[in-house]
């Protein structure tokens, strides 16, 4: 599978757990799908389960039901409603009405601060993909009308996400090409295990360039660090989302800074970069203890 199925596949197994935010996940699969209008919706996918999530979710919220259909080769399918009763009960739940001139984002469908997260989730799985971090980094949402391209700016900028946009084959891109960037967006639409992912990626990715230049460097040894490193990484980057640094003890707070700019420094090289220097065992144990605290939030 591509990491964009993996990404997918993340996000449909999200368990949401208020009805408000189902609805938004399901208005992000909706407005970006194929069509959406009062004379059919139709949502397609090469992804099955999310064809099959976004019946689920119109049977469970809107009382409409329909079936899944593939092409004969198999690789796409759909959910196609037709019936002009269903498609105006569809619409009337998003509270779309027929005297709009064009289609964008209604805001009042937003409940909490979650909606929005739960609407880009539903909003990558109808119109986004994303690169493999082996090969590169981008993620882009592909949107066919320009208003409704310009409405989910404004929605990501509000969530202090700065994409850039283009224009291909008549079709409005909204992207990223920065790793970071990439990861934030990840981590708000409730794929954080693809984030992590993404980091470890990453990591190794920097960590091998670093070992070109040194020729005295082994791969073993790297890889080594790399698997060491992980996890105090995933926890300081938990942290720091969750609760923000300050959260830590400034010794602590000290040390997931100094991991955060070093991914590939040993304990011992990395307990040498204190003043006083620490010791190995030091250095240890407050790595361990930020890993502690990451699993209690």
């Amino acid at each position: 599978m591509s990491f964009s199925t993996d990404v997918k596949n993340e996000l449909i197994k999200n368990e949401l757990e208020k009805n408000c935010c189902k609805k938004s996940m399901l208005y992000g699969m909706a407005l970006f799908s194929k069509e959406f209008s009062f004379e059919g919706v139709s949502f397609q996918s090469e992804n099955e389960a999310s064809a099959r999530l976004f019946k689920r979710l119109l049977a469970e919220l809107c009382n409409v039901r329909s079936g899944v259909k593939s092409t004969p080769s198999g690789k796409s399918f759909s959910v196609d409603i037709s019936q002009e009763s269903a498609c105006s009960k569809i619409m009337a739940f998003f509270g779309h009405t027929q005297n709009e001139t064009s289609l964008k984002i209604n805001f009042s469908n937003f409940t909490c601060s979650n909606c929005y997260n739960a609407f880009l989730a539903g909003v990558f799985l109808a119109c986004g993909s994303v690169s493999s971090p082996e090969k590169d980094y981008h993620l882009e949402l592909s949107v066919a009308y320009y208003n409704l391209s310009k409405s989910l700016l404004t929605l990501m900028q509000e969530l202090e996400l700065e994409p850039k946009t283009t224009k291909r084959k008549g079709y409005n891109i909204i992207y990223f090409k920065d790793s970071e960037a990439i990861e934030d967006c990840l981590y708000l639409m409730g794929a954080s295990a693809s984030m992590f992912n993404m980091m470890n990626v990453k990591i190794v990715k920097e960590i091998r360039n670093s070992a070109n230049r040194r020729a005295n460097c082994e791969t073993a040894n790297i890889e080594k660090t790399v698997r060491a490193a992980s996890p105090q990484l995933e926890a300081i980057i938990k942290i720091k989302k969750k609760k923000g640094l300050a959260f830590l003890s400034p010794s602590l707070r000290e040390m997931a800074e100094k991991r955060l700019e070093n991914p590939d420094l040993s304990l011992s090289e990395l307990a040498e970069l204190f003043e006083p220097p620490l010791s190995r065992s030091g250095a240890n144990h407050r790595l361990k203890r930020i890993v502690e605290i990451a699993q209690e939030l």
